[in-house]
């Protein structure tokens, strides 16, 4: 075991904390990498300790505590909604943790199979698939956001440790409420509507003008569930396209942008923050291609960005790594395009290029480790998405 990994972080950075936000409020944030003390909640898991350099996976002295029984890391089981790159690479930082992932996923051969402690093999939509799977593992976590939130919201009714929230993968996982969640919080983004007739989606054309982007409200990544009318003739096959009104659709304002930024920001289960530095993605496709580390754009757009996706983090509730999508305009606003509550390609360039890795830091703040340093311990980085083909 490697002190770097379970030892104190290389750098320290501060991280910050809310009372105006959800779970934020009741354990005050201090600016140290020190562990949190125990919750005193039934519902809570068992404190966590934090090992030294050189210790074992043994746990730590419970001298003064009234509970005797204090479980190390190598005793918790992560089980992962998921098991696709994402969830591989997630069961890679988690070797060299020492701590066990469970995986549930539908596919036999899934890219996390190779690596994982234990694969399940069923539907993490599945609410049945959802509550047997739970039985096996200590707190529970996604890789994709897309799983049945309303089996997860009951697990979390009976005592089990999801993270994040229930609540949080059910905004998320709806982008037209994921717009109004944030819309709520005065949080920066293009004005949007619902449409559910062909009136009500010419009323919006002319209303935000053309071209106009027209979104599908669940289900949509990677390009696929939104589509461009560039003029009021369009409408009725873009929206054809997208499976029709009674899929749920919304539309948005369209952005002209300078430069797409993300932001990969972690929050541990007190509610502290660490952000990493931003950086500027280019897609290719609808799907990101290329990330460069850090963004090429003046300090004073870093911070309005940083202080963006924190901000929308902070409105939701839950740990664990995020990663908020943001175009930077033309006129220099910073608005916040979407959010994934789990690792993102936007963040694979930490693995090597940063003091944590996106992924260690996801499974630092769902176990209730201190977070680990964010800062890049390399000039620059640059990020290439080799996608694998058919044929």
């Amino acid at each position: 075991m490697h002190a770097r990994l379970l030892g104190a972080p290389s750098r320290a950075s501060a991280c910050t904390s809310s009372s105006s936000f959800p779970s934020a409020g009741r354990h005050p944030c201090r600016a140290s990498w020190k562990p949190r003390p125990p919750s005193r909640s039934s519902a809570s898991p068992p404190p966590l300790s934090l090992l030294r350099a050189g210790a074992s996976m043994e746990p730590a002295s419970t001298e003064g505590q009234s509970d005797p029984t204090v479980h190390g890391v190598a005793d918790r089981v992560v089980g992962v909604l998921g098991g696709g790159q994402l969830g591989k690479m997630l069961c890679q930082a988690a070797s060299q943790m020492g701590i066990k992932v469970a995986i549930l996923d539908p596919l036999k051969d899934c890219p996390a199979n190779s690596v994982c402690h234990e694969h399940v093999v069923g539907s993490f939509n599945d609410g049945d698939a959802v509550r047997e799977f739970a039985k096996r593992c200590d707190v529970l976590t996604v890789e994709i956001e897309h799983v049945d939130a309303v089996a997860l919201e009951k697990l979390e009714k009976q005592g089990v440790v999801c993270e994040p929230k229930a609540s949080t993968i059910a905004i998320i996982q709806d982008k037209y409420r994921q717009k109004g969640h944030f819309s709520k919080f005065g949080i920066p983004i293009a004005d949007f509507v619902e449409v559910d007739t062909l009136s009500s989606i010419e009323n919006a054309g002319e209303m935000f003008g053309y071209p106009l982007m027209v979104k599908s409200k669940r289900l949509a990544y990677d390009g696929r569930g939104n589509a461009v009318a560039h003029n009021k003739e369009e409408l009725s096959s873009v929206v054809s396209s997208l499976g029709g009104f009674e899929h749920g659709l919304y539309v948005e304002r369209w952005t002209p942008f300078a430069k797409e930024l993300s932001v990969i920001v972690a929050r541990s289960r007190d509610g502290c923050t660490v952000c990493y530095p931003v950086v500027e993605t280019i897609h290719k496709d609808n799907i990101c291609h290329v990330v460069e580390a850090p963004a090429q754009i003046p300090e004073k757009m870093k911070k309005l960005a940083t202080s963006v996706a924190e901000k929308a983090i902070k409105s939701l509730e839950g740990a664990g790594v995020f990663a908020v999508e943001l175009f930077l305009t033309n006129d220099n606003q910073a608005l916040l395009n979407e959010v994934a509550p789990r690792p993102h390609n936007s963040g694979h360039h930490t693995i090597e290029a940063c003091y944590t890795s996106q992924y260690e830091q996801h499974l630092r703040a769902i176990l209730g480790l201190p977070l680990g340093d964010p800062a890049m311990k390399a000039p620059a980085a640059i990020m290439y998405n080799i996608l694998g083909e058919d044929e």
